[in-house]
């Protein structure tokens, strides 16, 4: 076994044609939202750990930083705090996810993007050190 072995593969939803189980978890299409209400943006797709059949990102299309062009970005599924049928809540606020890192597809696989991701919104990376798994095993293909 190489050190690398245990690493999974990341990859997007909708590039699989992929569901995941039950349309409570399956966040796509719905709109983000900061704990006051007040709107983030939406999630366009999700990213799936290969190895575990979990999902680790949501892609959040959004304002960019200062409200200049739409972007997208990644957020932890840590990150949400309760979703409803048209809504998914965040810990974060809407500066934060816009002063994230841009999401690019072509990072998809870089650990090292994962992790500065986890580290801007505070949350530890799910291969590492301190990392709280989302509630009741949510987001599992």
């Amino acid at each position: 076994m190489t050190p690398t072995d245990d690493i999974a593969t990341l990859y997007t939803l909708g590039d699989r044609g992929q569901t995941v189980d039950g349309t409570v978890d399956d966040v796509r299409g719905r709109t983000v939202k900061e704990a006051d209400g007040t709107d983030i943006g939406m999630v366009t797709d999700l990213i799936v750990d290969d190895h575990e059949q979990q999902v680790r990102f949501l892609v959040v299309e959004h304002d960019g930083f200062l409200g200049n062009n739409e972007t997208r970005t990644l957020v932890p599924v840590e990150a949400i705090t309760t979703t409803t049928a048209a809504e998914v809540f965040i810990d974060q606020s809407r500066e934060h996810v816009a002063s994230a890192p841009i999401y690019h597809p072509s990072l998809v696989h870089d650990r090292a993007h994962h992790a500065s991701i986890n580290h801007h919104y505070g949350h530890a990376p799910h291969w590492g050190h301190g990392y709280l798994p989302p509630r009741d095993g949510m987001y599992c293909l």
